[in-house]
């Protein structure tokens, strides 16, 4: 996880400003903005080095870019495909103000600079119970042509 007292200053003030905290378990910084029987926002930061961890979610997720650098997102679908989207501002290098990740698509990503902010929407909202870390592992096993990349969006399982 990153000190956000070592980000970048306008990473920074968009922390404070927006009341971001820790996100347990994949990384990166968020604050859920809104929540109700149908849907779900949050608002998320990842600074270079962390990243989201390779997880699944249960719902389909929408991501909305915001500001900072552009952010590499990783799907591994249940198919044995794999894919890299680009979200950010230049529509002309390749790049996506928006994209929709399925429902069960192992997903990770990271900035492509110092930081990305970034927004996403859910329905049906989030729960805890849809969520699936990825094992780096098995993810590598099924998916051996994005390995370099799996490698670097887990994280070592911690054993008690």
């Amino acid at each position: 996880m990153i000190d956000p007292s070592g980000l970048p200053e306008e990473a920074a003030a968009w922390v404070e400003r927006l009341g971001l905290e820790p996100l347990e378990h994949e990384g990166g910084l968020f604050r859920q903005m809104h929540l109700d029987a149908h849907s779900s926002a949050i608002t998320y930061l990842l600074a270079d080095p962390d990243f989201s961890a390779l997880h699944a979610l249960a719902s389909v997720e929408v991501y909305h870019w915001y500001a900072g650098a552009p952010l590499s997102i990783l799907l591994l679908h249940p198919d044995g495909r794999s894919e890299e989207l680009l979200l950010g501002p230049d529509h002309r290098a390749g790049q996506l103000p928006q994209a929709v990740v399925p429902a069960g698509v192992m997903q990770g990503s990271s900035s492509l600079g110092a930081w990305s902010l970034v927004g996403t929407t859910m329905s049906p909202p989030f729960d805890w119970d849809g969520f699936e870390l990825g094992d780096r592992e098995s993810l590598i096993a099924r998916y051996p042509e994005a390995s370099d990349r799996i490698s670097a969006l887990t994280r070592p399982l911690h054993t008690p």
